[in-house]
């Protein structure tokens, strides 16, 4: 049997990308050898175990973004199903593996799966190349900076960081000159499941949920088209003295460009995003006074999560996780599915949970009053139901960052200890933020006649008013499911019951201070401290 002299594989998971790729460099380098840009089809990998249709078609356009670029360079995204493991083994029984270079992923989710291919790397003599590019530090040096304990609040996170230096700048785009892509043999393509062309969500057995207003394309070209669109928005706003412009003027219904999908998915590179925001503010500013990690602080906040649960394989649980308090939520099965149904009767959270279902996705704004209302703030119902649903749905969740902050709305860890005081009004709120409704008119149409006074609480019309808007209350739209005043303040006495019957404060992760709250929360600087009184 002909053998080549060396088989390197860049076996994607997340990182779908060729712009600072470090992997990607290490496959493509040394000594001349066949390569072979592989995604597999595991159920698992990229969060593929727990997926609706929106997470799946997102994720098979940056495959399919992938494939296109690589075939432009003389070569191919190849795409198999099955088990990574055995995968291997078998390209180096008939093809002389040599190396196996991916990014690191860092959760504990993956490590099954990835000790499993190193041992049968190992045993066989073939490398494995593992490099951090998916984060801006590698959180396990992190924990390590910090004595061999997780941060348990984000000053001291930043505190720690700071003792590792800035982020690495992103590694060169790859030079593909000399580089020679393999091909399959027959007898392997027969073996596998090999896929001719990236498949479509229905192969997966997902129908789409309606029809969204508006569409997220996923893979890497999209994501740099964003980026430059994002940064010439963060340019103008720097040069009026304004950072985080996406979270000091909140746009329910602006165009899909937030950078989240592309960042999960890693079809951008979390570092390039980090430096050309860091570098533009220089620019602007002329250094004086310079970047801060402020002015990337949902980055940052990303990190933070990532870390806590790089060493806590029970971080999405309640019962068994060591940061978590064991809060008795109710068993609603009713109210939960109204919930996910967007049939609570309270317009903009049903506005917020339908756009999820069908496009996939919704903004942070509207992420923090659904899981307030659905946790403590109205329903009871823990926090992992709804981490469940948004593990399902929405393109940009991923396992450590969405379950940090169902934590956090839920007072459940990250918050001050069963801390229910800055509960989100789910009439109030949303008003503030959309003062005319537009963003209820579009998700919940039944709503869109309705004079505005009434479109956040149209239980409060008159009978003749809803007849006149074709939407009789109770009949074209759910009544509400809870009194939203009675249902808070129940619950703010059920966490205080709880907390006054702790024999002692437990080791809690918790923010350092209010402003954080207010980062974290996207509330204006007026709310912070008086939540209650201006929101509840």
């Amino acid at each position: 049997m002909n053998r080549p002299v060396q088989m390197s594989v860049l076996w994607f998971r997340h990182g779908l990308r060729l712009h600072d790729n470090p992997a990607l460099l290490e496959a493509i380098s040394g000594p001349p050898s066949m390569f072979f840009p592989i995604f597999i089809f595991d159920g698992e990998s990229a969060g593929t175990k727990v997926i609706g249709f929106n997470r799946m078609r997102f994720l098979l356009e940056s495959l399919a973004d992938l494939d296109r670029q690589l075939r432009s360079v003389g070569g191919r995204l190849w795409l198999l199903r099955g088990d990574p493991s055995k995968i291997f083994q078998r390209l180096w029984e008939e093809l002389a593996l040599t190396k196996v270079c991916f990014e690191q992923d860092c959760e504990p989710i993956w490590n099954e799966r990835d000790q499993s291919v190193r041992a049968t790397c190992a045993e066989r003599g073939v490398r494995c190349e593992e490099f951090v590019s998916h984060t801006l530090w590698d959180p396990k040096a992190v924990i390590s900076a910090n004595g061999g304990l997780p941060p348990l609040t984000y000053q001291l996170f930043l505190h720690t960081v700071s003792t590792l230096g800035e982020p690495p700048r992103p590694v060169e785009d790859p030079d593909w000159t000399g580089v020679t892509f393999g091909t399959l043999p027959p007898r392997l393509m027969k073996e596998f499941q090999v896929f001719d062309e990236v498949p479509k969500p229905e192969y997966f057995g997902l129908s789409q949920p309606g029809y969204g207003l508006v569409r997220w394309i996923g893979g890497e070209t999209r994501a740099l088209q964003h980026l430059r669109e994002r940064l010439n928005q963060e340019e103008q706003a720097f040069r009026k003295g304004i950072i985080l412009p996406n979270q000091s003027r909140p746009d329910l219904l602006g165009p899909p460009t937030s950078q989240s999908a592309a960042l999960r998915y890693g079809c951008l590179s979390v570092r390039r995003f980090y430096w050309n925001l860091h570098d533009l503010f220089n620019a602007v500013s002329q250094g004086d006074p310079p970047a801060g990690l402020n002015i990337s602080g949902q980055l940052i906040w990303r990190e933070y999560f990532y870390t806590m649960s790089v060493y806590n394989p029970h971080y999405a649980e309640m019962s068994a996780n060591p940061i978590c308090l064991d809060v008795p939520w109710d068993k609603n099965p009713t109210y939960l599915e109204k919930w996910k149904k967007g049939q609570t009767g309270f317009p903009f959270i049903d506005a917020a949970m339908r756009q999820l279902v069908s496009e996939g996705w919704i903004h942070h704004v509207a992420r923090n009053s659904v899981a307030c209302f659905l946790t403590r703030g109205d329903l009871w119902i823990s926090w992992e139901d709804g981490l469940a649903f948004f593990l399902e749905h929405l393109i940009d969740a991923d396992w450590s960052v969405c379950a940090g902050n169902w934590m956090w709305v839920s007072s459940s860890a990250f918050e001050q200890l069963l801390d229910c005081s800055k509960c989100l009004c789910p009439v109030n709120y949303g008003r503030r933020l959309d003062p005319w409704g537009e963003y209820i008119k579009r998700y919940v149409p039944e709503l869109r006649n309705l004079p505005v006074e009434y479109l956040y609480e149209p239980w409060k019309a008159p009978l003749d008013v809803q007849r006149d808007a074709g939407c009789i209350i109770g009949d074209h739209y759910p009544e509400r499911i809870v009194d939203h005043q009675r249902a808070s303040n129940q619950n703010r006495q059920y966490m205080e019951n709880i907390r006054n019957s702790l024999l002692e404060q437990p080791a809690h992760c918790c923010p350092s201070n209010q402003d954080e709250v207010r980062q974290f929360m996207w509330l204006p600087d007026e709310c912070v401290g008086h939540i209650t009184a201006k929101i509840a």
